[in-house]
């Protein structure tokens, strides 16, 4: 499937379901199946556990492959040419599909495209997935008689052609979060005359060669780009508003996810597993404040850390010069909050990205003032049950097997809620309650970039709880 041609054929064979109008429009019904947006890693995991719970699905994709932000020749996808995952195999694979034994510990971006390509193929999962069609509209059936919410879906050629409208007995937006670059406001940046990328934009380290390059922002890809700077740029200036907890790749020995877990499965009390990490980086790491980078303003475990062996290294040597927050840029110059002044070609802005949903209204995911949603047990509508987001989390760890196990519980949830609707109400109800519950065991600030941060084990027992309660009224 994929080709606007075969869109069309698709259509036409729907045309005698059409059994009902919006706006005048006729509305193809697809039944019980669901549809899912996107087909990133969480949307393929979607489209395999909806099928294997018995469900028909529909994935629009608004690209031509899989992959989602790991397909770099994405027009949204963030990824550049050195990427590389920042957390280790065992916790990036599948449960149900581990990668090869001879990979890396940590897999570059293509070989993470080429495992989620393996595991469309594996599952027979392209057959579902409508390639170059785009989401333009989710709303709630107008005319649904009874019964949990239907949904009518109106999606498009991404380069061009008619709208069509089917309805879902579900939707699962699978569209990620991290495609929708969040730009800082500092005053004089308008009349700045170097240049000001976002870093979406940076792919390859020849943009970094011979200029004097400001790095602003201390997320993982903001120091990887300093770390990039350092090897390419004629100077690099990193700059961070606050202190982080940087933690190395490899610690004892092992990939340092490895060794974390290994402390969790100890089941030691929080306190205690705080002070052996903070052991485990003052032996490996140590102090990095000796650099100019700011102290940390909280305690390690209570934020994901930044996982950059090299960004220490480089600071070292010189290669990379921590500074503090912008304060203001000037036409050739840039001001910090300290009051030094610095005279970069470049500044790249790795500032983060904002979630975006555009083809739903923000009522519809409960969406505060500041942009935020807000969702039971981070995946459900608290309005619409049969409405799910899938992915949208920020762990301390992998994000895939989370996503897994999301989509294994939107599955059963959708089957015991077509089956026995009035069994999952109390479920449903403790679940709204606990709408803005934050799935970490420590102190979490509010902005964007912690929006959506979960500590995986906190979460996966959460997932496990409400599976089991699922189970218990099938």
């Amino acid at each position: 499937m994929g080709s606007d041609g075969r869109f069309d054929e698709f259509a036409s064979e729907l045309a005698g379901n059409a059994t009902h109008w919006r706006d005048g429009e006729p509305v193809y019904d697809r039944g019980d199946t669901v549809c899912v947006i996107g087909a990133g890693g969480t949307g393929l995991t979607a489209i395999k556990n909806l099928r294997e719970a018995g469900f028909g699905v529909d994935c629009y994709e608004r690209e031509t492959g899989v992959g989602g932000a790991w397909n770099w020749r994405h027009d949204r996808s963030p990824v550049y040419s050195s990427t590389h995952l920042i957390s280790s195999k065992p916790f990036t694979q599948f449960p149900d599909f581990p990668m090869p034994d001879d990979w890396p510990d940590y897999p570059h971006h293509s070989q993470l495209l080429a495992y989620f390509e393996r595991y469309a193929d594996h599952f027979s999962l392209r057959d579902h997935i409508w390639f170059g069609t785009e989401v333009a509209r989710v709303e709630p059936a107008e005319d649904a008689a009874g019964g949990p919410p239907r949904w009518d879906v109106t999606v498009k050629g991404s380069r061009g052609g008619a709208p069509r409208t089917m309805r879902y007995a579900a939707v699962v937006a699978a569209n990620g979060h991290n495609w929708a670059p969040k730009m800082p406001d500092y005053e004089g940046l308008a009349d700045f005359r170097g240049k000001v990328i976002h870093a979406s934009q940076y792919k390859d380290a020849s943009q970094l060669r011979g200029k004097k390059v400001l790095v602003v922002g201390a997320g993982n890809t903001g120091c990887d780009i300093a770390v990039e700077a350092a090897q390419q740029a004629a100077k690099c200036w990193h700059s961070t508003r606050r202190g982080y907890w940087y933690a190395p790749k490899f610690a004892l020995g092992k990939p340092a996810d490895q060794v974390n877990d290994r402390i969790l499965a100890m089941r030691l009390p929080f306190k205690v597993r705080q002070w052996l990490l903070h052991r485990t980086i003052k032996m490996t790491v140590g102090d990095l404040t000796r650099f100019g980078l700011p102290k940390p303003d909280h305690g390690i475990l209570e934020m994901h850390p930044l996982v950059n062996s090299q960004l220490p290294y480089y600071l070292g040597h010189g290669g990379v010069t921590a500074v503090p927050d912008v304060k203001h840029f000037g036409h050739s110059a840039v001001t910090l909050a300290d009051g030094t002044v610095v005279e970069p070609d470049l500044v790249v802005f790795a500032t983060g990205y904002l979630p975006r949903f555009e083809f739903l209204a923000p009522e519809l995911l409960s969406t505060d003032g500041a942009g935020r949603p807000r969702l039971a047990l981070q995946m459900l509508s608290r309005t619409h049950p049969t409405l799910a987001v899938a992915g949208l989390l920020q762990p301390d760890s992998a994000l895939f097997t989370l996503s897994h196990w999301q989509t294994v519980f939107i599955a059963q949830w959708l089957r015991v809620l077509d089956a026995a609707p009035d069994k999952v109400q109390a479920l449903y109800a403790r679940l709204r309650q606990e709408g803005d519950r934050r799935y970490t065991q420590g102190k979490v600030t509010d902005s964007t970039r912690h929006w959506f941060e979960v500590s995986h084990f906190v979460y996966l027992r959460e997932l496990e709880k409400s599976l089991h309660e699922l189970e218990a009224v099938r």
